[in-house]
Protein backbone atom coordinates (compact mmCIF):
# COMPACT_ATOMS: atom_id res chain seq x y z
CA UNK A 1 0.00 0.00 0.00
CA UNK A 2 1.57 3.19 -1.21
CA UNK A 3 0.68 6.37 1.33
CA UNK A 4 0.68 9.89 1.53
CA UNK A 5 1.72 11.79 3.97
CA UNK A 6 1.62 15.58 4.29
CA UNK A 7 0.20 18.50 6.53
CA UNK A 8 -0.29 21.84 7.02
CA UNK A 9 2.67 22.96 9.56
CA UNK A 10 4.89 22.51 6.65
CA UNK A 11 7.11 19.65 5.60
CA UNK A 12 10.06 21.41 8.42
CA UNK A 13 7.47 19.90 11.16
CA UNK A 14 8.60 17.10 13.68
CA UNK A 15 4.97 15.84 13.48
CA UNK A 16 5.39 15.03 9.95
CA UNK A 17 9.08 13.53 9.98
CA UNK A 18 7.43 11.38 13.12
CA UNK A 19 4.65 10.46 11.45
CA UNK A 20 6.23 9.06 7.87
CA UNK A 21 8.85 7.14 10.51
CA UNK A 22 6.06 5.34 11.79
CA UNK A 23 4.42 4.35 8.62
CA UNK A 24 7.56 3.44 7.18
CA UNK A 25 8.32 1.19 9.77
CA UNK A 26 5.15 -0.56 10.07
CA UNK A 27 5.99 -2.00 6.34
CA UNK A 28 3.99 1.19 4.17
CA UNK A 29 5.23 2.52 1.22
CA UNK A 30 5.35 6.13 2.41
CA UNK A 31 5.76 9.12 0.22
CA UNK A 32 6.23 12.94 1.64
CA UNK A 33 4.57 15.61 -0.35
CA UNK A 34 4.19 18.63 1.72
CA UNK A 35 4.02 22.52 1.83
CA UNK A 36 7.21 24.73 1.87
CA UNK A 37 5.96 26.61 4.77
CA UNK A 38 2.94 26.85 7.40
CA UNK A 39 -0.67 26.84 5.46
CA UNK A 40 -2.18 26.34 8.72
CA UNK A 41 -6.29 27.63 8.00
CA UNK A 42 -5.79 27.22 4.42
CA UNK A 43 -8.99 24.77 4.31
CA UNK A 44 -8.99 22.19 1.04
CA UNK A 45 -7.14 25.44 -0.83
CA UNK A 46 -5.23 24.54 -4.10
CA UNK A 47 -3.26 28.38 -4.25
CA UNK A 48 -3.35 30.33 -7.56
CA UNK A 49 -3.67 27.63 -10.52
CA UNK A 50 -2.62 29.43 -13.80
CA UNK A 51 -0.93 27.49 -17.06
CA UNK A 52 1.64 30.45 -17.62
CA UNK A 53 2.91 29.48 -14.12
CA UNK A 54 4.69 26.81 -12.34
CA UNK A 55 4.92 25.30 -8.79
CA UNK A 56 8.47 25.05 -7.53
CA UNK A 57 9.38 21.67 -6.35
CA UNK A 58 12.15 20.40 -4.08
CA UNK A 59 13.39 16.73 -3.14
CA UNK A 60 14.18 17.09 0.53
CA UNK A 61 15.27 14.58 3.15
CA UNK A 62 13.75 13.92 6.31
CA UNK A 63 15.48 13.30 9.58
CA UNK A 64 16.34 10.03 10.70
CA UNK A 65 14.98 8.13 7.54
CA UNK A 66 16.81 9.35 4.50
CA UNK A 67 15.14 6.24 2.67
CA UNK A 68 11.85 8.22 2.35
CA UNK A 69 10.80 9.88 -0.41
CA UNK A 70 9.96 13.31 0.03
CA UNK A 71 9.11 16.46 -1.46
CA UNK A 72 8.36 20.42 -0.58
CA UNK A 73 5.54 21.90 -2.74
CA UNK A 74 5.56 26.00 -3.16
CA UNK A 75 1.79 25.40 -2.08
CA UNK A 76 -1.35 24.66 0.55
CA UNK A 77 -2.06 20.68 1.33
CA UNK A 78 -5.03 20.24 -0.86
CA UNK A 79 -2.03 21.31 -3.64
CA UNK A 80 0.23 18.66 -2.99
CA UNK A 81 -2.58 15.71 -2.58
CA UNK A 82 -3.97 17.13 -6.21
CA UNK A 83 -0.05 16.88 -6.97
CA UNK A 84 0.14 13.72 -6.01
CA UNK A 85 -2.95 11.90 -7.39
CA UNK A 86 -2.18 13.32 -10.87
CA UNK A 87 1.14 11.63 -10.88
CA UNK A 88 3.79 14.42 -9.60
CA UNK A 89 5.57 11.84 -7.80
CA UNK A 90 5.15 8.30 -9.52
CA UNK A 91 1.66 6.31 -8.78
CA UNK A 92 -1.30 8.07 -6.84
CA UNK A 93 -1.11 7.15 -3.73
CA UNK A 94 -3.64 4.32 -2.35
CA UNK A 95 -4.55 6.67 1.14
CA UNK A 96 -3.96 9.95 2.39
CA UNK A 97 -2.26 10.79 6.04
CA UNK A 98 -2.47 14.02 7.11
CA UNK A 99 -0.22 15.44 10.10
CA UNK A 100 0.28 15.43 12.80
CA UNK A 101 -0.63 19.00 13.38
CA UNK A 102 0.62 20.80 16.34
CA UNK A 103 -2.89 21.34 17.98
CA UNK A 104 -6.18 20.21 17.78
CA UNK A 105 -8.57 20.12 15.10
CA UNK A 106 -11.75 19.84 17.03
CA UNK A 107 -15.38 21.36 16.28
CA UNK A 108 -17.35 22.70 13.38
CA UNK A 109 -14.09 24.95 12.44
CA UNK A 110 -12.30 22.42 11.03
CA UNK A 111 -13.61 23.67 8.15
CA UNK A 112 -10.93 25.86 7.57
CA UNK A 113 -8.17 23.36 8.80
CA UNK A 114 -5.05 22.51 6.11
CA UNK A 115 -4.72 18.99 7.94
CA UNK A 116 -8.48 18.01 7.30
CA UNK A 117 -8.48 20.22 3.91
CA UNK A 118 -5.75 17.29 2.46
CA UNK A 119 -7.87 14.45 3.71
CA UNK A 120 -10.74 15.58 2.04
CA UNK A 121 -9.04 16.35 -0.87
CA UNK A 122 -8.08 13.22 -1.16
CA UNK A 123 -11.59 11.59 -0.56
CA UNK A 124 -12.76 13.74 -3.70
CA UNK A 125 -9.71 11.94 -6.25
CA UNK A 126 -11.84 8.59 -4.27
CA UNK A 127 -9.40 7.69 -2.15
CA UNK A 128 -9.50 7.54 2.25
CA UNK A 129 -7.69 9.87 4.66
CA UNK A 130 -6.72 10.24 8.06
CA UNK A 131 -6.17 13.36 9.70
CA UNK A 132 -4.09 13.49 13.01
CA UNK A 133 -3.13 16.32 15.08
CA UNK A 134 -2.46 16.20 18.82
CA UNK A 135 -2.93 19.11 22.02
CA UNK A 136 -0.55 21.26 23.24
CA UNK A 137 1.03 20.58 26.67
CA UNK A 138 4.13 20.32 28.36
CA UNK A 139 5.69 18.58 25.56
CA UNK A 140 4.49 17.50 21.79
CA UNK A 141 3.71 14.00 22.13
CA UNK A 142 4.04 12.82 18.60
CA UNK A 143 4.66 9.55 18.90
CA UNK A 144 1.79 9.03 20.85
CA UNK A 145 -0.40 10.74 17.99
CA UNK A 146 1.74 8.65 15.34
CA UNK A 147 1.12 5.06 17.64
CA UNK A 148 -2.69 5.58 17.41
CA UNK A 149 -2.89 6.92 13.56
CA UNK A 150 -1.08 3.60 13.03
CA UNK A 151 -3.41 1.56 15.17
CA UNK A 152 -6.55 3.98 13.37
CA UNK A 153 -5.34 3.39 9.91
CA UNK A 154 -5.17 -0.52 10.43
CA UNK A 155 -7.74 -1.47 12.48
CA UNK A 156 -10.32 1.34 10.76
CA UNK A 157 -9.81 2.71 7.68
CA UNK A 158 -7.83 0.28 5.25
CA UNK A 159 -10.94 -1.83 5.05
CA UNK A 160 -13.45 0.79 5.05
CA UNK A 161 -15.65 1.40 2.23
CA UNK A 162 -13.62 3.98 -0.28
CA UNK A 163 -13.19 7.82 0.36
CA UNK A 164 -13.64 7.34 3.96
CA UNK A 165 -12.21 10.13 5.94
CA UNK A 166 -11.31 9.99 9.95
CA UNK A 167 -10.47 12.69 12.37
CA UNK A 168 -7.98 11.83 14.64
CA UNK A 169 -7.57 13.88 17.80
CA UNK A 170 -5.36 12.70 20.75
CA UNK A 171 -4.33 14.54 23.77
CA UNK A 172 -1.02 15.51 25.04
CA UNK A 173 -0.02 13.03 27.13
CA UNK A 174 2.17 9.60 26.72
CA UNK A 175 0.47 6.29 25.26
CA UNK A 176 0.22 4.18 27.98
CA UNK A 177 -1.89 7.41 29.78
CA UNK A 178 -4.06 7.29 27.48
CA UNK A 179 -7.63 5.81 27.83
CA UNK A 180 -8.27 4.63 24.33
CA UNK A 181 -9.79 5.67 21.37
CA UNK A 182 -13.78 6.68 20.90
CA UNK A 183 -15.92 7.80 18.52
CA UNK A 184 -16.84 11.59 18.71
CA UNK A 185 -19.39 14.42 17.25
CA UNK A 186 -18.14 17.38 16.56
CA UNK A 187 -18.07 20.19 18.73
CA UNK A 188 -19.51 23.58 18.39
CA UNK A 189 -16.04 24.98 18.88
CA UNK A 190 -13.20 23.77 19.59
CA UNK A 191 -10.19 24.66 22.05
CA UNK A 192 -9.94 28.10 21.10
CA UNK A 193 -12.04 30.20 18.63
CA UNK A 194 -11.36 33.43 16.82
CA UNK A 195 -11.41 36.87 17.88
CA UNK A 196 -11.18 40.42 16.21
CA UNK A 197 -8.98 41.98 18.28
CA UNK A 198 -8.20 45.03 16.13
CA UNK A 199 -9.74 46.41 13.04
CA UNK A 200 -8.22 50.15 13.13
CA UNK A 201 -5.56 51.77 10.72
CA UNK A 202 -6.56 49.62 7.41
CA UNK A 203 -5.73 46.59 9.35
CA UNK A 204 -7.49 43.16 10.83
CA UNK A 205 -5.58 42.26 13.94
CA UNK A 206 -7.20 38.59 14.82
CA UNK A 207 -6.33 36.26 18.22
CA UNK A 208 -7.45 33.01 19.05
CA UNK A 209 -9.18 32.95 22.36
CA UNK A 210 -10.58 29.97 24.92
CA UNK A 211 -14.02 29.54 24.43
CA UNK A 212 -14.53 29.28 28.13
CA UNK A 213 -17.23 26.57 27.08
CA UNK A 214 -17.74 23.53 28.38
CA UNK A 215 -18.12 20.60 25.54
CA UNK A 216 -20.18 17.92 25.88
CA UNK A 217 -18.55 14.63 26.68
CA UNK A 218 -19.03 12.71 23.11
CA UNK A 219 -17.69 15.79 21.32
CA UNK A 220 -14.45 15.51 20.21
CA UNK A 221 -12.84 18.30 22.19
CA UNK A 222 -14.72 16.79 25.19
CA UNK A 223 -13.70 13.60 24.68
CA UNK A 224 -10.03 14.55 24.33
CA UNK A 225 -10.62 16.51 27.63
CA UNK A 226 -11.69 13.16 28.81
CA UNK A 227 -8.11 11.76 28.44
CA UNK A 228 -9.64 9.71 25.33
CA UNK A 229 -8.12 10.06 21.40
CA UNK A 230 -11.24 11.12 19.66
CA UNK A 231 -12.24 9.86 16.20
CA UNK A 232 -15.01 11.12 13.72
CA UNK A 233 -16.13 10.27 10.59
CA UNK A 234 -15.64 13.23 8.05
CA UNK A 235 -17.53 14.00 4.09
CA UNK A 236 -16.74 16.75 2.06
CA UNK A 237 -18.84 17.61 -0.83
CA UNK A 238 -22.05 15.54 -0.93
CA UNK A 239 -26.40 16.23 -1.91
CA UNK A 240 -28.10 16.78 0.87
CA UNK A 241 -31.42 14.79 -0.15
CA UNK A 242 -34.46 16.38 1.93
CA UNK A 243 -36.84 13.74 3.75
CA UNK A 244 -40.03 15.41 2.43
CA UNK A 245 -39.87 15.07 -0.68
CA UNK A 246 -40.05 11.13 -2.14
CA UNK A 247 -36.92 9.25 -2.21
CA UNK A 248 -36.37 6.98 -4.92
CA UNK A 249 -37.11 3.63 -4.75
CA UNK A 250 -34.63 1.08 -2.37
CA UNK A 251 -33.27 4.38 -0.94
CA UNK A 252 -31.89 3.44 2.84
CA UNK A 253 -34.43 4.97 5.36
CA UNK A 254 -32.57 3.28 8.27
CA UNK A 255 -28.87 2.39 8.53
CA UNK A 256 -25.93 1.47 10.81
CA UNK A 257 -24.01 4.41 12.15
CA UNK A 258 -21.64 5.57 13.77
CA UNK A 259 -22.75 6.15 18.03
CA UNK A 260 -20.75 9.29 19.76
CA UNK A 261 -19.01 8.44 22.97
CA UNK A 262 -18.49 4.33 22.48
CA UNK A 263 -15.82 2.32 22.40
CA UNK A 264 -13.76 1.20 18.93
CA UNK A 265 -15.94 -2.11 18.70
CA UNK A 266 -15.69 -4.38 15.02
CA UNK A 267 -19.51 -4.19 14.60
CA UNK A 268 -19.25 -0.22 14.43
CA UNK A 269 -18.85 -0.26 11.01
CA UNK A 270 -17.39 2.97 8.97
CA UNK A 271 -20.07 5.11 7.07
CA UNK A 272 -19.78 4.66 2.95
CA UNK A 273 -19.23 8.70 2.43
CA UNK A 274 -20.19 7.60 -1.24
CA UNK A 275 -23.56 7.08 -0.59
CA UNK A 276 -26.52 8.88 -0.89
CA UNK A 277 -28.17 10.02 2.25
CA UNK A 278 -30.50 12.14 3.20
CA UNK A 279 -30.23 15.39 5.66
CA UNK A 280 -31.90 14.91 8.76
CA UNK A 281 -31.54 16.62 12.02
CA UNK A 282 -30.40 13.79 14.10
CA UNK A 283 -32.00 12.54 17.51
CA UNK A 284 -28.81 12.62 19.74
CA UNK A 285 -31.06 11.15 22.43
CA UNK A 286 -31.36 7.52 20.94
CA UNK A 287 -28.46 5.20 21.50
Amino acid sequence: MRILVTNDDGIESEGIHVLAGVLHDAGYEVVVVAPDRDWSGAGAALGRLHPDDSIEVTAVNIPGAADIEAWSVAGPPGLTVLATQLGAFGPPADLVVSGINAGLNTGRSILHSGTVGAALTGQNFGVSGLAVSVAWGDAWYWDTAARCALEVMESHLIDAPPRTVLNLNVPARPYNELGGVRWARLAAFGAVRAAMADASDGRLQIELTATGLTPEPDTDQGTVNEGYAALTTLVGVVEAWSTEVELPEGSPLLAEHVVPGITLEAVHKVPDASEHRSLRRPNLGIV
